[in-house]
């Protein structure tokens, strides 16, 4: 007689020991007791045959095994996530749930009051953001709508072209109090400025911009993008910012304007077979027409 097959809650709690490193982090993450997931992880090494981890000072250490299952474990969570999210709410109906992936600057500054408006007119529909600046994977169900800065190139992806998104470089008034607005890329290089640590991806996609890009050049570095903003905010020196953001801060003033300017595309994707549910097609419209007028206000700032 044939075992059965692991259900979906051994994987889910493999993954969760997996994140976390203990039984009783992941306990309290999965909001079961520390005795269930380690039944549930003896019940699934039983079941394939194979150990998924070795005990250690610092906790439990995943064995070669553990580390390759973790992809597919990932691949079923995301699968269930699409199946809960699909049995939210029947197809035709303004009602369930809808997963949205955005960078952290637009997803922390740019769409929730986007979002407010769109609950406002359908309040039945609960909404799910996701704040980070990978590429979720639309093919594989990870979000249902995906808002990039740059073109998707995946095969059977619903993509629509926003507009462009301004940037320019920036100091607060703080700053310029001490010391002054540069005149010129001379002048600028003379200043402290904010850029990324290791990460310098974000910089790249903006393309060739006459400015020295290095890591050494900055005074304040991280790859955090919300927390370049918050450096920015503070005075702590010049650095990159979304037109459409620095007009609501009184204290940033723009830097070189004429000089030094960026732009990025804004895409909007969903996998073609959502484009029958009706609440994921209600929210990619509105934001497809919020983010246009968005887009529309970012041309470059005068001083």
């Amino acid at each position: 007689m044939a075992k059965p097959e692991p259900g979906w809650e051994l994987y889910r709690s493999f993954l969760a020991v997996l994140r976390q490193g203990s039984l009783s982090a992941a306990a309290r993450r999965l909001r079961l007791t520390q005795p269930t997931l380690g039944r549930h992880v003896a019940m699934l090494e039983a079941a394939l045959g194979v150990a998924l981890f070795t005990r250690s000072p610092g906790g439990l250490q995943p064995t070669p095994a553990a580390l390759a299952l973790r992809s597919h474990a990932d691949a079923m969570e995301a699968a269930a996530e699409a199946l809960r999210r699909a049995a939210s709410g029947e197809a035709e109906e303004e009602r369930g749930t809808v997963r949205l992936t955005a960078s952290e600057i637009m997803g922390a500054e740019v769409l929730p009051a986007m979002l407010a408006r769109f609950r406002e007119r359908h309040p039945q529909v609960a909404l799910e953001l996701v704040l980070n600046n990978r590429n979720e994977d639309l093919l594989r169900r990870e979000a249902d709508i995906a808002l990039r800065m740059v073109r998707p190139r995946q095969a059977a992806l619903i993509a629509r072209r926003i507009g462009k998104v301004g940037i320019g470089l920036y100091a607060h008034r703080r700053h310029i109090k001490g010391f002054g607005l540069p005149q010129d890329l001379e002048d600028l290089s003379r200043h402290p400025i904010i850029g990324f640590d290791r990460d310098d991806s974000a910089w790249r996609s903006l393309g060739a911009t006459g400015l020295p890009v290095r890591r050494d050049i900055f005074a304040f570095r991280s790859d955090s993008d919300l927390a370049q903003l918050a450096a920015l905010r503070a005075g702590l020196g010049i650095g990159g910012c979304q037109h459409g953001i620095a007009r609501r801060e009184r204290d940033l003033v723009p830097v070189l304007p004429r000089t030094v300017r960026f732009s990025l595309e804004m895409w909007l994707a969903m996998h073609e077979d959502l484009r029958a549910s009706r609440r994921v097609r209600l929210l990619f419209d509105h934001l497809a027409a919020t983010l246009a007028d968005y887009a529309r206000l970012t041309a470059p700032a005068s001083v």
